[in-house]
C-alpha cells in the first residue's frame, strides 16, 4: 500500500509543538535537509578538503612553468679569492692586480651582486605524475563531499523520523492520560451507583498513574530527539522547530532491480570514490618509473656586480644540465614493486566496493517492501483497536465486562498508535536509505 504522510495520527503529533514553534514556518524535511549540508561541520570540513585538493593542483602544475628567481646581496672583504672574482666580476681587473703582493694580500673591497637566475624543466616525468595524481586527488576529494552530504541527508532523515516518533508517542501519552481519567469518571459513578466496587476504581487511578509516566518519558524523549535533530542541522540544541505536517515521500520503483543497480554502481560516490583510488594507485607506479628516467632542464643567470650599488657590470651565463640517477641502493625498484602491490590491493578493493553496493540495494529494496508492509498493517491494527475499545467501553457502561479489559484496550490502542506512526516514519527511512543505496540525493 503506499505510504500516506498526511495519516491523522502524523499530523497531531507534527502539531503537539510549544506555542514560540507554532509560529515558525514549518520546516520540512528537505530544509532539514538543507540546513544541514550548509551549517553541520562535516559538510564544511569535507568543502574545505576539496578546495585544499584543488589548491594541490595547481601547485603540481606549478612544475611546468620556469622557476624565476632574484636577488640582491653585498660583501665586503679581503679574502684573496673573493677579491680576486669580485674585480673580475665587475670588470676592474688591472695588470696591477696580478703583482704577487696584491694577489696574498690585496685591499678589502665592496661588491654589490644582484642576479636573475631562471631555470625550466625540458622533461621530468615526475612532474607529470604528481599533476596526475593532485587531480585524482580533487576527484577523490570530491567524491568524500558527496558521501559526506548523503550521509548528512541520512542522518537528518533518521533525526526528523524520531522527532515525529517521539511527538507521536507524546500526543498518545496525553490522550492516554485523558482517556484514563475518563475511564476513572466513569468507574466512579458506576461505584456511587452501586453496581461497581472500589477495586474497579482503584484499577483506574493504577492505570492514570501508569499513563503519566509514559507522558512523563514521552515528553523526555521528545526533548531529546529534536535536540539530537539541531545537531545533525548544526544549529543550537535548544532551538524549536515545527515541522511540516506534510512528509512526502516519493516511492522509488522497485520494480526493476537490476537498473537500480545500474544506478547505483554509476551514482554512488562509494563507488567513485575506489575506482579514483585505483586510478591514483597506478598513477603511484608511474612517479615510481619516473626515478628511472633522466631529468633536463635549462638553466640561465643575469649578473649585475660593481663596487657601488650604482656602478655595476653585467654578465650572463645559459646552459642546461641531464642528471641520471644510476644507483640509489634499490629504494627506487622497491618502490615500483610496492606501487605495483597497491594498484593490485585498490582494484580488489573496488571490486568489492562495487559487490558492496549491489548488496546495499538489494537491502534497501527488501527493507522498503517490509516497511510498507508494516504500514499498512500497522493502519489496520490502529483500526480495530480503536473499535474493540469502543465496544469495550460501551459493554463495560452496560455492566457486560470488568474494567480490567476496558484498561487493556485502552493499551492496545496506544501501542497500535505508536506501532503505526513509527511504521510511517520507517517507510520514510526505508525510502531515504534506497535513495542512498541508489546514488540519488
Amino acid at each position: 500500500m503506499p505510504f500516506r504522510p498526511r495519516a491523522t495520527g502524523l499530523l497531531l503529533a507534527l502539531f503537539v509543538v510549544a506555542a514560540p514553534a507554532a509560529a515558525q514556518t514549518p520546516l520540512s524535511l528537505a530544509d532539514a535537509i538543507a540546513r544541514a549540508r550548509a551549517h553541520n561541520p562535516d559538510a564544511g570540513s569535507s568543502a574545505a578538503g576539496e578546495r585544499e585538493a584543488s589548491q594541490r593542483v595547481a601547485q603540481a602544475r606549478a612544475g611546468y612553468w620556469p622557476s624565476v628567481d632574484v636577488s640582491e646581496s653585498w660583501q665586503r672583504g679581503n679574502q684573496p679569492v673573493f677579491v680576486f672574482g669580485s674585480l673580475l666580476s665587475q670588470r676592474q681587473f688591472t695588470a696591477a692586480d696580478f703583482a704577487l703582493a696584491a694577489l696574498n694580500r690585496p685591499d678589502a673591497v665592496d661588491n654589490h651582486r644582484a642576479t636573475v637566475t631562471v631555470e625550466q624543466a625540458l622533461f621530468d616525468a615526475t612532474t607529470s605524475a604528481s599533476v596526475d595524481a593532485a587531480a585524482i586527488g580533487q576527484g577523490i576529494a570530491g567524491a568524500t563531499r558527496r558521501i559526506v552530504d548523503q550521509d548528512l541527508a541520512m542522518r537528518v532523515t533518521d533525526a526528523y523520523g524520531q522527532v515525529l516518533v517521539t511527538a507521536s508517542a507524546l500526543h498518545s501519552a496525553e490522550a492516554a492520560v485523558a482517556t484514563a481519567h475518563s475511564d476513572r469518571e466513569l468507574a466512579v459513578n458506576r461505584r456511587d451507583a452501586g453496581r461497581v466496587t472500589d477495586a474497579d476504581v482503584l484499577q483506574v487511578e493504577v492505570h492514570l498513574s501508569q499513563a503519566r509516566e509514559r507522558q512523563i518519558r514521552a515528553t523526555s524523549d521528545e526533548r531529546i530527539a529534536r535536540a539530537r535533530l539541531n545537531h545533525v542541522m548544526g544549529e543550537p540544541l535548544g532551538s524549536l522547530f515545527q515541522l511540516d505536517p506534510a512528509v512526502p515521500v516519493a516511492m522509488v520503483d522497485v520494480a526493476d532491480l537490476p537498473s537500480l543497480e545500474a544506478e547505483a554502481l554509476a551514482h554512488r560516490p562509494e563507488v567513485a570514490l575506489a575506482a579514483l583510488q585505483e586510478d591514483l594507485a597506478r598513477t603511484s607506479q608511474a612517479a615510481a618509473r619516473a626515478a628511472f628516467l633522466p631529468q633536463v632542464s635549462a638553466q640561465g643567470a643575469w649578473e649585475l656586480n660593481g663596487g657601488a650599488w650604482n656602478g655595476r657590470a653585467s654578465s650572463w651565463l645559459v646552459g642546461a644540465v641531464a642528471r641520471v640517477n644510476v644507483f640509489h641502493g634499490f629504494g627506487h625498484k622497491a618502490r615500483l614493486a610496492e606501487a605495483r602491490d597497491l594498484t593490485t590491493r585498490r582494484s580488489l578493493e573496488r571490486i568489492k566496493a562495487d559487490t558492496a553496493t549491489r548488496l546495499d540495494v538489494h537491502v534497501a529494496v527488501a527493507s522498503l517492501d517490509a516497511a510498507r508492509a508494516s504500514e499498512a498493517v500497522g493502519r489496520d491494527a490502529v483500526a480495530h483497536a480503536r473499535e474493540s475499545r469502543r465496544i469495550l467501553r460501551d459493554r463495560y457502561e452496560a455492566g457486560l465486562t470488568d474494567i480490567t479489559s476496558l484498561l487493556r484496550s485502552a493499551d492496545a490502542l496506544a501501542q497500535a498508535d505508536a506501532r503505526h506512526v513509527a511504521a510511517q516514519v520507517s517507510v520514510l527511512a526505508a525510502d531515504a536509505a534506497l535513495r542512498h543505496a541508489v546514488g540519488r540525493r
